[in-house]
């Protein structure tokens, strides 16, 4: 897509939905890079826009956040002010630091998992190896103070200022408790003035005191006294106190134009990290926003679910809209502030994000097709310094837009016809959409000339629509009607506003015939409507209490069949038992015949028991044959198709398959109509073999736990329940080791966390983790096994 214009920029109040995404971006980094942002060039490329925002979003899902420091502020302008002093500040190069430390962080943890994240490469290819830089900044302290050892001249020189201070505070001290001198000054403090240590005299004690005075109090009450005693070795502190600025200015500069060397690499980890921090706030939009990315087609053209504006928040009214595939121009009509304008503009803004690839405030399915550049001609354009009046300026912008458009641009022309003679407008408007077709562009056009209505419906390839209007509450619903023609229902409205009925009778009276026809047919037509939508509305509501009925049903049977099933369990169970007990009862019948001599009363009772036994035996094999059948339908499946006879498992129901939808089976038996599942179907007549099924049983790990939990950001009060939970889960579910995401910050998570571990039976051991695991910001845990 080509650059847009600022025009169409302003029209659309772009920057204001920018600053909606811009809010979740982490830091200046990613605004920067939002408000810089282009729509793609090409396919290619928005297809990889498009393909790193939906790797962010599983590697969010999967690993949680990716490594950030709110510290980190743009540098680049900090390099560039540098060029000509070669020196940056202590405070400036500490920015420099933080920024290629996070930047490395991140580009090791895109390493770690780039086999299963490939799009991340965009943004971890750019950063480069700064393990140099980052050791030569490592002098510096959090306040951009250089430490003593950052060399060894600079810690001689703090050596030798140290041992000054102290003789000189030795030496001061002993002035101040001179009983000599001691009564003539203000108190008893040394104090520092202009780099050199002083005492506090009482100005009708100056011309007495041994010294000399360097500054007056604000008070003029007192002067500050640098005593005699104290002026060498004063002196020789403000020349070590030289020497030291000398040196540190020289280790500050060295420093610098190191950095100046990698400037395009420090320019280039900036702009990944602001890529990353962009693509993670776009995330947040899809996760928390509702909002999608939209699919890409080859052929020019959009097809928009659920759109809505993104700065009308949660008053807005989701609407559905197209236009390319059957018709290339789309005239939206309807009443006086019923949102023609709003969905026109709704429809820009969402194709220059999609080409930008931004997510967009719309429904999961919205497409959006090859467009190659955006043209705007919306509300009032009048133009004082140019003389312009408001019709003027609108031909002036659609004249230039004529020029520019060709296939695959969008064109979005608001109120077409209007600010002139309404017959000439509507003419030209019904000229302007022809030309534009020619052209092979795609226009969206609003207006309220019944000129313009009747061409869109009688002309090919150009359709209409309309804002819906309640003639009841005489209010505008703001929802979208594609195909259907609206009326302006300008006099309604003025009615609703206290126009006087008179007036609005008058202005019927006036109406020519040919417009009252039309607008009488659109009443009638968006009446029609209203009846098929109730209507339609209500067959719903039928098939969802049908479906819901269905689905009690289908609980209720699969209740049944569980319940059946542990009723025969418990029946075997039983069987079992007597059996066992016939048995015991047979062996002792023998051990009886051994020592009587009554054999034919034995034999009798033998006889007795092994019917019982033989009746329980039998009856135990049917259950077993049925239960075998059922799991070996279920084990291996059937083919089914259409027109097939089949039975029911344990029933004696018989019927002709209508329809199979997944694993359900739409049965028809006589003159009834059910669903089934297919695992409780066998066809009929089919004789199913009677072996046991191979019965394979693995450990398998429970699905939806992760190997890590996400606890930054949580006070302690709230992630400890969480992770003693979650690792209970974990230890069950098998895992031999996880991770507690914790984050660096002050360590009071870390060690709370920590004391946890250490209560826990089943954890083993613990640790922070190593370089590529997540360093302090992560504890590993070991299980006992």
């Amino acid at each position: 897509m080509k650059p847009l214009g600022r025009f169409t920029e302003n029209a659309l109040e772009l920057r204001k939905i920018l600053q909606i995404i811009g809010k979740h971006c982490r830091s200046e980094l990613g605004t920067k890079t939002l408000y810089g942002i282009l729509p793609a060039q090409d396919r290619k490329q928005l297809d990889l826009r498009q393909a790193l925002l939906r790797n962010v979003l599983r590697y969010r899902e999967i690993e949680g956040d990716f490594p950030w420091d709110s510290r980190v502020v743009p540098v680049t302008v900090l390099l560039e002010e540098a060029k000509s002093s070669a020196l940056m500040s202590g405070e400036d190069l500490v920015h420099v630091r933080n920024l290629i430390a996070l930047a490395t962080e991140v580009r090791n943890e895109i390493r770690r998992v780039q086999e299963r994240f490939v799009e991340l490469e965009q943004i971890g290819r750019r950063i480069r190896d700064f393990s140099e830089e980052l050791v030569l900044l490592g002098v510096l302290d959090e306040e951009g103070f250089l430490y003593d050892h950052a060399t060894l001249q600079l810690k001689e020189i703090r050596n030798r200022i140290d041992s000054l201070k102290a003789t000189i505070r030795k030496t001061g001290q002993a002035l101040l408790n001179d009983p000599a001198t001691s009564n003539l000054l203000q108190d008893r403090v040394l104090s520092l003035r202009n780099g050199r240590f002083v005492v506090l005299v009482r100005a009708e004690n100056i011309s007495s005191y041994p010294g000399i005075a360097i500054d007056r109090s604000s008070s003029g009450n007192s002067f500050y006294v640098e005593p005699y005693r104290l002026a060498a070795l004063n002196n020789r502190l403000s020349a070590a106190l030289e020497e030291e600025r000398q040196e540190v200015f020289r280790i500050l500069r060295r420093i610098t134009l190191k950095l100046l060397e990698r400037e395009t690499a420090i320019s280039e980890a900036e702009s990944a990290l602001g890529s990353l921090d962009l693509v993670c706030a776009e995330a947040e939009m899809v996760e928390r926003g509702g909002w999608h990315l939209p699919e890409i087609s080859p052929s020019p053209g959009f097809r928009f679910r659920g759109l809505v504006h993104p700065l009308l928040g949660e008053k807005a009214v989701p609407i559905d809209i197209a236009c390319g595939d059957d018709f290339s121009v789309l005239v939206v009509t309807g009443p006086n502030t019923g949102g023609k304008t709003v969905a026109l503009k709704t429809v820009g803004v969402a194709v220059i994000l999609s080409w930008m690839g931004l997510p967009i405030s719309a429904s999961e399915g919205s497409v959006v097709g090859e467009i190659d550049s955006v043209h705007v001609d919306v509300g009032d354009e009048q133009s004082i310094e140019q003389n312009l009046s408001t019709f003027s300026a609108h031909v002036k912008n659609i004249v230039s837009i004529l020029r520019e458009t060709g296939p695959g641009s969008l064109v979005l022309l608001d109120e077409l016809g209007s600010g002139t003679d309404p017959q000439e407008g509507a003419a030209l408007g019904i000229a302007l959409l022809e030309a534009f077709r020619e052209k092979g562009a795609l226009v969206l056009a609003t207006t309220h000339h019944n000129s313009i209505k009747t061409y869109a419906l009688t002309t090919p390839g150009v359709e209409t629509a309309s804002m819906e209007f309640d003639p009841v509450s005489l209010k505008p619903t703001f929802a979208l009607l594609m195909g259907i023609p609206g009326k302006s229902n300008a006099l309604l409205i003025a009615e609703r506003l206290g126009m006087p009925p008179s007036v609005i009778e008058r202005a019927r009276a006036s109406l020519r015939g040919e417009d009252v026809s039309a607008e009488e047919l659109i009443g009638q037509l968006q009446e029609k409507r209203a009846v098929l939508e109730t209507e339609a509305r209500n067959l719903a509501e039928e098939r969802a209490r049908l479906t819901a009925a269905r689905q009690s049903l289908e609980s209720r049977i699969s209740r049944f069949e569980a319940a059946k099933e542990e009723r025969l369990k418990e029946a075997d169970r039983k069987a079992g038992k007597i059996v066992r007990e016939a048995q015991e009862a047979a062996r002792e019948l023998l051990r009886s015949l051994e020592k009587s001599k009554t054999v034919p009363a034995a034999h009798q009772a033998i006889s007795v028991k092994g019917r019982e036994l033989e009746k329980i035996r039998n009856e135990a094999e049917i259950r077993e044959e049925k239960r075998l059948e059922r799991r070996s339908v279920k084990a291996e499946g059937i083919r089914l198709q259409p027109g097939d006879l089949v039975q029911m498992v344990d029933s004696s129901v018989k019927g002709i398959v209508e329809s199979i939808s997944g694993e359900k089976v739409t049965l028809v038996a006589g003159s009834f109509r059910m669903e089934v599942p297919m695992n409780r179907l066998k066809k009929a007549g089919d004789e199913l073999p009677k072996t046991r099924p191979e019965i394979s049983v693995k450990t398998i790990r429970p699905v939806g736990i992760p190997g890590s939990i996400m606890i930054r950001g949580m006070t302690v009060d709230e992630a400890l329940p969480e992770v003693e939970r979650y690792l209970d889960q974990a230890y069950r579910a098998g895992y031999d080791q996880v991770a507690v995401i914790h984050g660096r910050g002050t360590g009071t998570l870390r060690k709370a966390v920590q004391e946890l571990l250490k209560s826990l039976s089943y954890v083993r051991e613990y640790r922070l983790g190593e370089h590529g695991e997540g360093g302090y910001g992560v504890t590993i845990v070991t299980f006992s096994r």
